[in-house]
């Protein structure tokens, strides 16, 4: 496999070759959807594997073509009329946003043959403009999906294995042959989870870390939106790394930049278009408590989040006064991709009174709610619970059994209608 060119502009490597490929969650999603629409839309973080999983999947039956390459995103701009005649469909069209003047054509062409499927599949890296685009153009005509990166099962190579509450907290769930040790775990979640660096387990995180903020700074954010200083933006990126897992007070982060509330407002919207952060919202129900009303936030890569915070391995990482922080949002990115690699959009929230009581994440599950806590400890307690069970009594409408996801290898109860899960159990 051919190594990257970290030094200077980040491609996406061959990772098509059999030996080391990746299988993802969303392969029958994907394949389902663009069976059922005239096209599909693919959007996702840079190097999350968007052309690797399009191009594995239907290199017999679609053309390619990608509009990050210059020359061609120029032909593709001058004249979208022949690019599209010499890209008949099926045809796979990367990073379609740098082009959106393909996008009434296109939709031209999906009419002219509209009871074909599978004939455009977009991919784009920048969520926000991406579907502002497609939604103008191809509202009714396309699909959206997601794909983030790697699983815990996608890198374990069990990509279709259902995942179920009760299944992982029950005494027949799967049992690794050799139990991870808690520097196990932190060495997966200090690594992060791009298929790049799951699949080259030699390969220098730090400096993959450092080429992609890099890349990320000079090429995704002054696409989405004009940054004039990049420094300061990054000094951003470390502030949203700093408070991870933790209630977002915007103007406090603007007081520690010296920026307008607005601007970090504006930040804000950039790293959610990009796939780099996620804001989580309260779950609000009218149980006659004061809740807090401020979201949270979360870095989408404890990898990233490490690297941002000046960390270069798992020991650092577990015992930084952050460790809380790095194995929530771990623990919180899982679920996420989990949710998303089903095809679904995860309708996530925490819970949190104003007396301080929180539990961190309320997962869905039918009508229901399954409360979730995180902790990087080894060990569970029976107390780790508490808030979940008052929670429960709160909610017992919705409320499920809830789980305490921690560091250590085994399954273990945590007090009254709560289990400890090992965090590679997810």
């Amino acid at each position: 496999m051919k190594s990257c060119n970290f030094a200077f502009e980040m491609q996406e490597c061959d990772i098509m070759a059999r030996d080391t490929y990746i299988a993802r969650s969303l392969e029958p999603v994907l394949t389902r959807i663009a069976a059922q629409f005239p096209a599909v839309t693919l959007t996702g973080p840079r190097q999350s594997g968007k052309t690797t999983l399009l191009r594995r999947l239907f290199a017999d039956t679609h053309d390619y073509a990608s509009l990050e390459t210059p020359s061609i995103r120029r032909a593709a701009h001058d004249d979208p009329q022949t690019f599209l005649d010499l890209h008949g469909p099926p045809v796979i069209l990367d990073e379609v946003h740098n082009v959106p003047e393909l996008l009434p054509y296109i939709k031209e062409r999906i009419d002219a043959r509209r009871g074909d499927t599978g004939q455009y599949l977009l991919s784009g890296s920048h969520n926000l403009l991406l579907l502002q685009q497609v939604t103008e153009s191809l509202a009714g005509r396309t699909a959206v999906v997601q794909l983030l990166p790697l699983t815990l099962r996608e890198a374990a190579g069990e990509p279709q294995r259902a995942f179920s509450w009760e299944e992982a907290g029950s005494d027949t769930a799967p049992v690794p042959a050799a139990s991870p040790s808690p520097l196990d775990v932190w060495k997966a979640i200090a690594r992060g989870s791009y298929p790049e660096l799951i699949a080259q387990p030699d390969l220098d995180a730090a400096l993959w870390h450092e080429s992609y903020i890099r890349t990320y700074l000079e090429r995704d954010v002054r696409v989405v939106r004009q940054v004039g200083d990049l420094g300061l933006f990054q000094a951003f990126l470390v502030a949203m790394a700093t408070r991870s897992g933790q209630l977002l007070k915007l103007s406090d982060v603007a007081r520690d930049l010296g920026v307008a509330v607005n601007t970090v407002k504006a930040w804000l919207s950039v790293l959610e278009a990009s796939h780099q952060a996620i804001v989580l919202r309260r779950y609000y129900a009218n149980i006659g408590k004061r809740l807090v009303k401020a979201p949270k936030v979360y870095l989408a890569d404890s990898g990233l989040m490490c690297h941002l915070l000046g960390f270069r391995g798992a020991e650092q990482a577990a015992v930084s006064p952050y460790a809380g922080q790095i194995f929530e949002t771990a623990v919180f990115a899982e679920v996420f991709k989990t949710l998303t690699h089903r095809g679904e959009a995860p309708r996530l929230h925490f819970w949190r009174t104003s007396a301080g009581a929180e539990v961190d994440l309320l997962v869905p599950h039918g009508p229901a709610l399954v409360p979730v806590e995180a902790t990087s400890s080894a060990t569970v307690r029976p107390g780790m619970g508490r808030t979940i069970r008052q929670l429960q009594a709160d909610l017992a409408d919705v409320a499920t059994p809830g789980y305490v996801i921690h560091a250590g290898a085994e399954t273990l109860p945590a007090g009254r209608g709560v289990v400890g899960l090992p965090f590679f159990s997810l």
